[in-house]
């Protein structure tokens, strides 16, 4: 799978599009599963994780992931939490404005990763409340990973 980068403007539009009505630990198992599913798919080796606040609500490593991707999965996810848009996004922005998010954000380069693949979770109403992530494919392949499970999920909940 060859994905381009997406324009600020369209990591943006996916961010307001894909908010959602509810999110339930049902509702996170299923996005695991479709998750799994296109990477199962793509022969991935991906490992995905998707957490509601701290609490983690389903974690896959499939084959050819290791523990650095979930290394990878906890420093974009902070990124999330902190700045509540995607991953993608954050370091887009920072690239946007002629640096780097390492360079800029004073954030330790350790704990914090503006690479694509982590995504809020966002419910109408209620704003952020989660994320999911994707780590084992170049950062715009992760990211779109994300997005399309992201948009094939809310299709089913009439988002």
């Amino acid at each position: 799978m060859t994905t381009t980068s997406p324009t600020l403007s369209e990591l943006i539009d996916q961010e307001r599009r894909l908010t959602l009505p509810r999110f339930s630990h049902d509702d996170a198992l299923a996005l695991g599963g479709l998750l799994v599913e296109l990477a199962r798919e793509r022969r991935a080796p991906v490992a995905i994780d998707i957490r509601r606040g701290a609490q983690q609500l389903f974690h896959a490593a499939l084959p050819g992931s290791s523990a650095d991707n979930d290394a990878w999965i906890d420093r974009k996810r902070r990124v999330v939490e902190r700045y509540a848009e995607s991953s993608y996004l954050v370091g887009t922005r920072f690239r946007a404005k002629g640096t780097t998010f390492e360079e800029s954000s004073r954030l330790d380069p350790d704990t914090y990763a503006a690479h694509g693949g982590s995504f809020p979770v966002a419910v109408e109403s209620a704003g952020v409340i989660g994320t999911v992530t994707v780590s084992g494919l170049p950062q715009a392949e992760d990211h779109a990973m994300v997005v399309e499970a992201l948009e094939r999920f809310a299709a089913t909940q009439g988002a």
